[in-house]
């Protein structure tokens, strides 16, 4: 068997991801392939906008589902880009219950659009964030709203 890597654990140790509150979740596609969006409108006063591919549209279809099937999650904010998503998720407890653990929500979403897309869509992990008061939540939602924006100017630094 041959040596490799150890993989760094990426969730905090002993917290339960199924109890009531917010988390920053990044996903990124497998070796950063660019098949979710193409971003547009790079004009002098036109923001930038996310034009989705096909299987953009799925992975957005998946992530409005999330919220749909659960009840205890919300999904308050995402944004999806070329070669990864940024998402908001809350997650609210409903008669004293907590909602599904982060990991499945996740899981769900990943295993989902993979099927559609008919080969591997996503990278291994995925990295998360928990939300810890308003400042945070506001200055989460804010950096997923200038997404776009961050990576037209990373793209006109890398010309």
């Amino acid at each position: 068997m041959e040596d490799q890597p150890k993989r760094k654990p990426m969730r905090m140790k002993e917290y339960d991801y199924a109890q009531a509150g917010a988390y920053h979740v990044t996903i990124c596609t497998k070796d950063h392939a660019c098949v979710l969006s193409r971003i547009v409108g790079e004009g002098l006063c036109a923001l930038p906008e996310v034009s989705l591919t096909s299987i953009g549209r799925c992975v957005e279809e998946s992530i409005r589902f999330l919220s749909a099937e659960w009840d205890a999650i919300t999904v308050e904010g995402y944004v999806i880009m070329p070669n990864h998503v940024h998402l908001l998720i809350r997650i609210d407890r409903t008669g004293g219950r907590g909602g599904p653990p982060l990991h499945e929500v996740i899981r769900r979403l990943k295993s989902y659009t993979t099927y559609r897309y008919g080969r591997t869509l996503w990278q291994r992990s995925y990295y998360d964030h928990i939300i810890r008061g308003q400042q945070d939540y506001d200055e989460t939602l804010q950096y997923i709203q200038n997404n776009p924006l961050r990576w037209v100017m990373r793209q006109r630094e890398e010309v």
